[in-house]
């Protein structure tokens, strides 16, 4: 439980309103002591939760008025942290921003630090950990499926799964448990064949969390897209087109591109990483070689290859992985100039017809941390199944099913204690979130 009441600027500087956030013990007790209710004489200390106070702040030392603001007023557990918290709305002045949180501080206010309010709720228990990291990808979300994702994480979809596995594992593991009780009596309580049923259908539903990461990892971080051709085929100015930008350097000279340029772009809502290379050729030149070494690379690496090429030079010979999709183009035809944009939205609607598609029902996995909790559950659940098959003993069957349990328990926080990963995964957080 905190002590201590801290408070930040909630909004970015230069708009037209600012918000400070104050939560703790005397949140509302020291935002009182700066604040003059217009209307009335009535203390913020006697205000009712989830209401709005019009009024002024004022410094308590000269009582000058620092601006015309609106207060809101939460009581505990009711509010986003669980704790006592006021909100103030005020003009996004940076000096009077910085003016009423100097007037908290000297009130008692400690400045938060970066990620905190969101670990209070955390550590209040009104978000797990799978919510509260959520809330940093929500910010961060730039278009609608990265939205989308974040927002069912958010809503706890993710947590649900998780939690529903978890329960099912604790049952198997509670009837292994109780016969080691009665071991003596040679008492079963737990069928084999339905438990070995049983830890099939969970071992299938970690694989397949665990295999959504690539799609989820793709939608939040962008589906990268490997634009793979011979030198002069118009690989950086597709690239410039897509991008509607002068990004990539266009020349007629051969070999002009020799490291990996690398960009994104939103079409339909989706977030595409393009990946403008090297033309792939034999050449002597052992700069150019490293360049064609980092095009087969990012090849192998993508998700989407656009094969370019023109009349008269043959595709890239690159050998495609079976998850890739490939979109082959040539360029200055009637049907495709990159020059001149021509066949560009047809392009465009190709990369969305392969882009990684997630339905509203499906849990996604975004966040590498949960991808390598889920593969060592994996491994756990693995073990038990081939326990159950070769009737090892009961106990030890327990014991893969405890690590099983706190894998995936690691990842909704049931487990997580330490300052030190709670502090790793808050600290990029920003500052009043």
């Amino acid at each position: 439980m905190t002590t201590h009441t801290i408070c930040a600027t909630a909004t970015a500087p230069g708009g037209a309103i600012g918000i400070i956030r104050i939560s703790g013990p005397q949140a509302i007790q020291h935002a009182d002591s700066v604040f003059r209710n217009a209307k009335s004489n009535i203390s913020l200390l006697d205000a009712e939760g989830y209401t709005v106070h019009y009024g002024r702040i004022v410094s308590p030392h000269d009582n000058q008025t620092i601006d015309d603001v609106l207060v809101t007023v939460f009581h505990a557990p009711h509010s986003y942290t669980g704790e006592d918290s006021v909100e103030i709305s005020c003009h996004g002045s940076a000096y009077i921003m910085h003016t009423i949180i100097q007037l908290l501080i000297n009130a008692g206010c400690t400045p938060a630090e970066p990620g905190e309010y969101t670990k209070r709720a955390y550590l209040n228990g009104k978000l797990d950990l799978t919510q509260a990291e959520a809330v940093a990808d929500l910010i961060a979300s730039q278009n609608e499926a990265q939205h989308k994702v974040a927002m069912q994480q958010m809503r706890g979809k993710v947590s649900m799964r998780l939690k529903e596995l978890r329960d099912k594992l604790l049952h198997i593991t509670s009837l292994l448990e109780l016969e080691l009780d009665f071991s003596e009596e040679d008492v079963e309580f737990a069928d084999r064949q339905q438990l070995l049923t049983l830890s099939r259908e969970i071992k299938a539903e970690i694989e397949r969390l665990s295999k959504s990461f690539a799609t989820g990892n793709a939608i939040k971080n962008g589906i990268p897209v490997a634009i793979i051709g011979a030198p002069n085929v118009g690989k950086s100015t597709l690239l410039n087109t897509l991008l509607d930008d002068d990004r990539a350097i266009v020349s007629d000279i051969q070999g002009t591109t020799r490291d990996i340029i690398e960009d994104t772009v939103t079409i339909n809502g989706i977030l595409f990483r393009f990946i403008d290379t090297a033309g792939i050729r034999h050449t002597t030149d052992t700069i150019e070689q490293l360049g064609i070494e980092r095009s087969r690379n990012a090849a192998s690496a993508a998700d989407i290859i656009i094969l370019l090429n023109e009349p008269g030079v043959p595709f890239a010979d690159i050998t495609p992985q079976p998850h890739q999709h490939i979109i082959k183009i040539t360029n200055k035809t009637p049907e495709f100039q990159a020059i001149n944009g021509i066949g560009i939205d047809h392009l465009r609607q190709q990369l969305l017809d392969a882009a990684p598609k997630a339905q509203a029902s499906t849990v996604l996995i975004t966040n590498i941390r949960h991808k390598q909790a889920l593969d060592k559950a994996l491994i756990d659940i693995q073990r038990t199944e081939e326990a159950l098959v070769m009737s090892v003993s009961g106990d030890l069957v327990a014991e893969d099913l405890r690590q099983c349990i706190a894998h995936l328990s690691s990842i909704i926080g049931g487990s997580i204690s330490a300052d030190d990963v709670l502090g790793n995964i808050f600290q990029h957080f920003c500052i009043g979130k």
